[in-house]
């Protein structure tokens, strides 16, 4: 893909990236999956070559980039075959928000080691019955008498990666002592936290992060759980939840790159007739917009990161949503287009297509549905009333 339009240090980074992706590549990936486990030898690598802080402050032992050098991260490993999920949640979420809004405390002993890859944060906001609807959360927290702790309790689900997560980043409510209403807050919630358990949900979907529903019982935490002011809790949630969606992009382009390239080196060489299948039209056509779909979609992630970097976050907020939305829909494209042209070929595992056909739609549904993203550009960007 080009790269005509990006500095040099980017250039070079995805070269980087692209090269180190391969050396471990979806033979690997599938191999750690069909074992049941994790790849921490790739996770830890790339935390050694300084890939997973590359967005977090020089100061605490990241690479003083932003979310536009970490979703390039991203998206070069997916191209690869052998994206990094946890990427999303653990540097970019959780990351982002302690480092905007943590305290010093929470920067010093959180920030150096998600860099360096010793520790990782899961992030839960979504719940049984709040999934698209923030306002429906239902996990509270309430201060404990004089102690100034706080008791959290309640339900989340589709949490990534809370079995290999050192703590997790729980989205929340307070009661506004002024009005009364409840208002979001975060809060750090130790994996060994007393009340704090998970269950694993049984999943189609194979992947070497796993989903978990989980339960907070009257979880008793420090007050230095709450991460930031705990009256700025919106303002702090969409500064996770802009690069979660600029990174899904990332995510979702990288496999549509992957699954093309797999179509492209079969079109060229697969011959039925006379010439390789790649010269009948029906064939090319598909993929060139396929291509054309995923290029797109780039820019869009590339103007994204460009806004949050910059600090526009209410620019980065529609840019972040068009981009995950276009990389969505490009990668369930490119990855069926890229089955069709191989065939029954392209349902082997030979050649790594079929389980993508099922992952491609992890992209379309979280961490936003498209009818959400829809909704959010006909109200914010169009000013067409709502429905709801």
């Amino acid at each position: 893909m080009s790269t005509l339009i990006e500095p040099e240090e980017h250039q070079d980074l995805r070269a980087a990236v692209a090269a180190f992706g391969r050396r471990y590549g979806r033979d690997y990936l599938a191999r750690v999956v069909a074992e049941g486990g994790y790849p921490s030898e790739l996770w830890q690598e790339a935390a050694k070559l300084g890939y997973l802080g590359v967005n977090l402050p020089e100061a605490y032992g990241g690479g003083g980039g932003g979310i536009a050098e970490l979703s390039i991260v991203l998206e070069e490993l997916g191209a690869a075959g052998a994206p990094l999920l946890m990427m999303i949640v653990s540097p970019a979420i959780c990351g982002t928000v302690i480092a905007r809004f943590g305290t010093e405390e929470q920067k010093r002993e959180w920030l150096p080691a998600l860099a360096d890859g010793s520790r990782t944060m899961a992030f839960g906001i979504t719940e049984p019955d709040a999934g698209s609807n923030s306002h429906r959360i239902t996990t509270t927290a309430r201060r404990d008498g004089d102690s100034g702790d706080w008791l959290l309790s309640g339900r989340k689900v589709f949490v990534s990666g809370v079995d290999i997560a050192d703590a997790t980043l729980i989205v929340g409510r307070t009661e506004d002592a002024r009005t009364g209403s409840l208002k979001p807050c975060l809060f750090i919630v130790p994996r060994d936290a007393e009340g704090f358990s998970r269950r694993a949900i049984d999943m189609e979907l194979h992947g070497a992060e796993k989903q978990f529903e989980l339960v907070l019982d009257e979880v008793r935490l420090p007050a230095e759980a709450l991460v930031g002011d705990e009256d700025a809790g919106l303002l702090q949630l969409f500064a996770g939840l802009n690069p979660e969606r600029i990174m899904t992009a990332a995510f979702a382009i990288g496999m549509g790159r992957f699954a093309l390239a797999r179509a492209i080196e079969y079109a060229r060489e697969r011959t039925v007739f006379k010439v390789p299948i790649g010269a009948h039209q029906a064939i090319a056509h598909p993929l060139a917009q396929a291509h054309i779909d995923l290029e797109l979609a780039r820019l869009m992630m590339q103007k994204a990161a460009a806004l949050y970097d910059a600090g526009d976050d209410l620019g980065a907020g529609e840019a972040a949503n068009m981009a995950k939305y276009a990389a969505g829909e490009a990668c369930v494209k490119a990855v069926d287009q890229s089955v069709h042209t191989l065939g029954g070929n392209g349902l082997t595992r030979e050649f790594g297509l079929a389980t993508l056909i099922t992952a491609s739609r992890v992209a379309r549904i979280a961490p936003v549905s498209r009818e959400m993203i829809l909704n959010y550009i006909s109200h914010q960007t169009l000013g067409l009333p709502k429905s709801y």
